[in-house]
């Protein structure tokens, strides 16, 4: 594969934007091109911190162009567990798959045709798996290239290695030469400086000749060009002059020549970092210091209450968080992002449950980590940050039936590798109740936003580690029935429903509604709607239905519905569901209204966007194609928002079916592509469910028979080849141009 001469901008497409400028790495980056041109298998290696992430981004980005499916990046600096590096390429990679196949395997035969760079980021710590990984997946497709970064290669035949060496630095001053040599990492330095308050005041800090620009050019090279510590250098300049800078490193070098001769056979460029980062931890004041290495038990982020609840304690007070923060940040020790801030998509609600998050480089991470093992706080910082994860996956389940859902959705979906590393805990320390109670009380986040596979993951773990009875094992039970429905695992749900019967008290207990809803949606999918019904028919006349203070017959009234509201509201969607393939269309139409409107009462928008959709069936089987048209697409509006990707894939299907009814075979045709480019990142298509496959059926043909085979074949096809967001976009749209016919 040759590649062709690459331009310095290209469009992003799927990768993350830059947040600061780039600097250098001409000749890098050419050998990139080259060696991608040559191998199919590419890892940037060098010490933490010299910019090998950087460099694979900005490599990837001018890469894209050349590869039809562009380019890709996966961050697994998050990621602790080897078992989850598939699930996670499913997740970056958008592939919404909830069957029950290897997630490797899903990944593989969805790049099997694809023309893709893919870059993985920070492979050092799960070298031996990315290796297994990266193996099958170059065996899978033969287009595919890799990029990987890691402090070692992987190991793997083919595999062409490239060291990231830090930038160059200007050469030191000679009698004939006054002024430093323009050099990239002085560049960089100046670049950073340019940020500082004392920089800022001076404009000619670093003009040619002057006594700034020699001292930069001699922080850079003590630095030896490593661009972190570079950056963490020009960091202080809010504080110090650049001056006064190079005569503060200059005296922390000399002293740890003759000081740290423990470490003296370290490589230079590894002492070197180790150095910067240490007297970057000198300067911090002593609660900064403290508080820099409890928050290292943070992976991927955290946010200012996440923040308190670890790092408050004992000399630093929950108020003084916030200025302390301020303070590792002005020191670049701590980087603040507002772009992940919750409840800033359109259409979502208007209360944040968090401020701006904040990270930490993995080098200055480690750094603290550190710290915090010596100082003997290791487990109780890890413990504080378990429970305070355990509260917000309480509190998220307590409120995820009411107005704040996709503020919840947007806090947990950026706290997930979080999340991850509090269900570890409990696991790897035999804490099976807590795991139990933490995996159970995220069941929506498994079941309706798109990580059924994770959920059985790490809840059948807890439940193999854990048999005492107790409401957390039938929590926990009740989401991986969820989870396990989510996949379509029919066999499973029957077993989940048996277990969870007998764990919340046999068939006349108060929550044995939950096993009745696991084994009626079960038995939809199965196509056996006369047994539904005759179950569903069974659970309404149970006492225990209304919960307190509410009428026989009413899902969901009273005070809570029961200890598990939503599965009253989700037998209503099922029973919604088995009155439209009986044919009892009116009474169909007339659950889903019941159910809309207490949606509409408790403000959530999840469990209403599958009344909307249950209303669209009913309405299409009543021949009212433009009314089922507008109920769809208003159910793919809430399972959009809430990357509920079964929901929304199945909204539309259905509206791919009002447009065939409606003489719509365009439109019908295109829509048919993009639902089946959607199922196969999902599963199997239509979950297996007959009835849904026979309708997708009668689609096509009505599709067909309008506009010929022909158009039926493009339209299609390019509905096929959209991507996910412009599907649903497409979707969304109530009549698009040009598609009526």
């Amino acid at each position: 594969m040759n590649l062709p001469n690459l331009p310095t901008h290209l469009p992003s497409g799927h990768l993350p934007s830059e947040t600061t400028s780039f600097i250098g790495r001409t000749a890098e980056l050419s050998a990139i091109e080259v060696l991608l041109g040559e191998s199919r298998l590419v890892t940037l290696t060098g010490v933490g911190g010299v910019g090998k992430s950087r460099l694979a981004l900005r490599a990837a980005r001018r890469a894209e162009r050349v590869f039809a499916h562009g380019a890709r990046l996966i961050q697994l600096a998050p990621l602790r567990e080897a078992s989850l590096l598939g699930a996670v390429l499913l997740e970056e990679l958008c592939l919404a798959d909830q069957s029950t196949r290897p997630a490797e395997d899903v990944v593989a035969e969805w790049l099997a045709d694809k023309q893709l760079l893919l870059v993985l980021d920070s492979c050092e710590h799960l070298v031996e798996a990315c290796a297994r990984l990266v193996r099958t997946l170059l065996d899978a497709a033969p287009r595919l290239r890799v990029l990987v970064t890691s402090r070692q290669p992987l190991g793997l035949p083919g595999e062409r290695s490239l060291e990231v060496c830090p930038l160059p630095v200007p050469p030191p001053l000679t009698e004939g030469n006054a002024a430093p040599e323009y050099s990239d990492a002085l560049a960089l330095f100046a670049d950073r400086a340019a940020t500082s308050t004392a920089a800022a005041a001076s404009d000619s800090a670093y003009e040619p000749g002057s006594a700034g620009q020699a001292s930069a050019a001699a922080v850079c090279r003590r630095l030896d060009g490593i661009p972190l510590a570079i950056e963490l250098a020009a960091a202080q300049l809010g504080e110090l002059s650049v001056e006064q800078l190079n005569d503060r490193l200059q005296h922390r070098f000399e002293a740890l020549s003759v000081q740290d001769g423990a470490r003296i056979t370290d490589l230079p460029r590894h002492r070197t970092l180790r150095t910067t980062i240490g007297w970057s931890h000198e300067l911090c004041e002593p609660l900064e210091r403290l508080l820099w290495a409890r928050l290292s038990v943070f992976i991927g982020g955290f946010d200012l209450s996440g923040a308190r609840a670890v790092g408050a304690g004992g000399p630093i007070s929950a108020g003084e968080v916030e200025r302390l923060l301020d303070g590792l940040a002005a020191k670049s020790l701590v980087r603040r992002r507002t772009d992940a801030e919750p409840g800033t998509e359109e259409g979502a609600d208007t209360d944040p449950l968090g401020p701006p998050r904040y990270s930490m480089l993995d080098t200055v991470r480690e750094y603290g980590a550190h710290w915090l093992s010596e100082l003997g706080e290791a487990e109780t910082a890890r413990r504080r940050h378990r429970d305070f994860y355990r509260e917000l996956m309480l509190r998220a389940d307590a409120e995820w039936m009411g107005p704040h859902q996709v503020s919840w959705y947007t806090r947990l979906a950026a706290d997930h590798a979080n999340l991850r590393t509090a269900l570890d805990f409990c696991l790897t320390r035999g804490e099976g109740v807590a795991a139990l109670e933490m995996g159970g009380a995220l069941w929506f986040f498994w079941f309706a936003c798109g990580f059924a596979r994770e959920g059985r993951h790490y809840l059948e773990q807890a439940l193999d580690l854990c048999h005492e009875p107790g409401p957390e094992r039938s929590k926990a039970l009740w989401a991986c029935g969820l989870a396990a429905l989510g996949q379509g695992d029919v066999d499973a749900v029957f077993r989940l429903a048996s277990a969870l019967r007998e764990s919340v008290g046999g068939a006349g207990a108060p929550d044995a509604h939950t096993a009745s809803y696991l084994e009626c949606a079960a038995l939809t999918l199965r196509g056996d709607q006369r047994r539904a019904a005759a179950l569903l028919d069974a659970v309404r006349e149970s006492p225990g239905e209304a919960g307190e203070g509410g009428e026989a017959g009413q899902v969901g009234a009273g005070k809570s519905g029961g200890a598990f509201r939503e599965a009253w509201l989700l037998l209503k969607v099922t029973h919604s569901f088995v009155h439209v393939h009986r044919g009892n269309f009116t009474a169909a139409a007339d659950t889903a209204d019941e159910l809309c409107a207490r949606s509409e009462q408790l403000g959530e928008r999840w469990m209403r966007a599958w009344a909307e959709y249950t209303r669209a069936l009913a309405s299409a089987a009543l021949g009212h194609p433009s009314e089922a048209a507008a109920h769809a697409r208003r159910a793919l509006e809430g399972k959009a928002l809430l990357h509920d990707s079964l929901g929304t894939v199945m909204a539309i299907d259905l509206l791919a079916s009002t447009a065939a009814a409606s003489d719509r075979g365009r439109h019908a045709a295109r829509l048919l592509g993009i639902g089946q480019h959607l199922w196969q990142a999902i599963g199997p298509s239509q979950m297996g469910s007959p009835e849904l496959r026979a309708a997708r059926r009668e689609s096509e043909l009505l599709s067909r028979k309008s506009i010929g085979d022909t158009a039926y074949e493009e339209e299609y096809r390019t509905g096929l080849d959209a991507g996910a967001a412009d599907g649903v976009a497409y979707a969304l749209a109530a009549t698009p141009q040009g598609h009526d016919r």
